[in-house]
């Protein structure tokens, strides 16, 4: 349920939910389902859905977390810099158009698009035919499967249109997210070391 994409989707799965056990469905309810259901959101929580962050760095300062502030806090700068620096690498050494985990999606999207037909309904927004019709408007880069606009990279149906349209780059209509520059940006802010403890 937390991945839906659409509230079709969304409220077809809190049904069975409420079928099975309705304290699950007003539990979920009373959480607020913008505060963990994509659909919901009211903002763009990205493609990653991931448990608490804090949850993960624990994991790997389990044996820092036994040692005195001054000695923790050093382990933390430390792994902190390590992650930065072998993102910023891994980002400014990427080649193609768009971050490798981005550039799957489009393949196997592209993969998923070749089983698909369309019809032109104007310049811009054509009927996706994939065992359901699907509405894909280029121009404000959406489609009636919620994933185009949501995720900001073109879903299977769009990139059906794209390929009738002969385009063969799909990054113009990926956010600049995705874009290996962006990635580098995000780690440009340097760890700054501690003084000595003496200091």
């Amino acid at each position: 349920m937390a991945k839906a994409y659409r509230k079709d989707d969304f409220d077809y799965l809190i049904s069975n939910i409420e079928k099975a056990d309705p304290r699950v469905k007003k539990y979920l309810q009373e959480a607020g389902y913008k505060k963990w259901n994509r659909c919901h959101s009211p903002v763009n929580r990205g493609r990653m859905m991931t448990l608490n962050i804090a949850k993960c760095i624990n994991g790997c300062l389990v044996e820092a977390r036994g040692l005195p502030m001054y000695e923790f806090l050093e382990e933390v700068r430390i792994l902190f810099g390590f992650w930065n620096c072998k993102n910023t690498e891994i980002a400014s050494y990427t080649s193609t158009t768009l971050d490798r985990r981005f550039e799957e999606i489009l393949t196997l999207n592209n993969v998923k698009a070749l089983r698909m037909t369309m019809k032109a309904s104007s310049t811009y927004i054509y009927s996706v035919y994939a065992g359901r019709r699907y509405i894909v408007d280029l121009e404000n880069g959406s489609c009636n499967c919620a994933r185009f606009q949501i995720d900001q990279i073109p879903c299977a149906h769009a990139i059906a249109v794209l390929k009738s349209k002969h385009v063969k780059d799909f990054g113009q209509y990926c956010s600049e997210y995705y874009k290996p520059n962006t990635l580098v940006k995000t780690y440009e802010v340097s760890i700054v070391s501690m003084p000595d403890k003496k200091d």
